[in-house]
């Protein structure tokens, strides 16, 4: 039993306002196919006690408190089957996306993972209904639940809608450098948020990202790279023409043509 969890770049990223402690954000997504993760679950040993609980193992360090935990947390809430099935199995990560990379690794984990569940326990539950479970994990599952190959994101991520394309070739780089989502929109709401303008990015929605990223650059494209340069000066120094920034970083990315 085995599922992809696949890394994201934003072609684009525009803050729209904030909610609570949250921001909104207009942006759109692309699933990176060549760049994944892999969730696995396999039988526990048989001389594994039972009662030990939600197993993990990752080929990196994980905090205990992880988005693949959360959502079996969240999954035992409804349905005593999900606890049932791992007194008797393990979860298996093996991960290839970088941390603090803007990839959305994390969110991908937590996505494959509710979704394998709901395959292998017949939980039936619906995609939006696992995409509002996955709503409480982080703002980029709902994305990677639907499993979409481009989408248009709206609200705090909570609103995924499909977008129509073929996507285009990417090229990534991403630096030894662990950016801090929270850390970088904290730089932004102190820094950044009181002279961006809230309504652009609206018409590209409707425009492929392909002409995106031939018609715009880094800068306009992602309200968050100038506060990650800010909370990171580091990143300067891997600052090159042609590539554009995902998400809160650290990854750089690059058109093919």
């Amino acid at each position: 039993m085995k599922i992809k969890a696949p890394a994201k770049v934003n072609i684009f990223l525009k803050i729209t306002g904030s909610r609570g402690n949250y921001h909104t954000l207009r942006s759109r997504f692309l699933r990176v196919d060549e760049l994944y993760d892999t969730v696995t679950f396999t039988k526990k040993n048989s001389n594994a006690n039972p009662y030990n609980g939600f197993s993990l193992e990752c080929n990196v360090n994980l905090p205990g408190k992880n988005t693949i935990s959360f959502a079996y947390e969240l999954l035992c809430e409804k349905f005593d089957i999900v606890k049932k099935f791992f007194k008797d199995y393990k979860v298996t990560l093996d991960k290839k996306i970088p941390a603090g990379a803007g990839l959305g690794g994390g969110s991908s984990d937590a996505a494959a993972f509710l979704n394998l569940c709901n395959e292998v326990c017949e939980l039936n539950l619906s995609l939006n209904e696992l995409a509002k479970i996955g709503e409480k994990i982080g703002a980029d599952v709902p994305f990677f639940v639907y499993n979409y190959k481009s989408a248009n994101v709206e609200g705090i991520g909570e609103i995924v809608t499909p977008f129509e394309e073929e996507p285009p070739k990417l090229k990534l780089f991403t630096p030894q450098i662990h950016c801090d989502t929270v850390k970088v929109y904290k730089t932004f709401r102190k820094e950044f948020f009181h002279i961006a303008d809230k309504m652009s990015g609206a018409k590209w929605l409707e425009t492929d990202s392909t002409t995106l990223l031939k018609e715009h650059d880094r800068e306009s494209l992602n309200d968050l790279f100038p506060a990650a340069i800010s909370a990171y000066p580091e990143l300067k120094t891997f600052i090159k023409p042609d590539y554009f920034f995902s998400g809160s970083g650290s990854t750089f990315f690059k058109l093919v043509v």
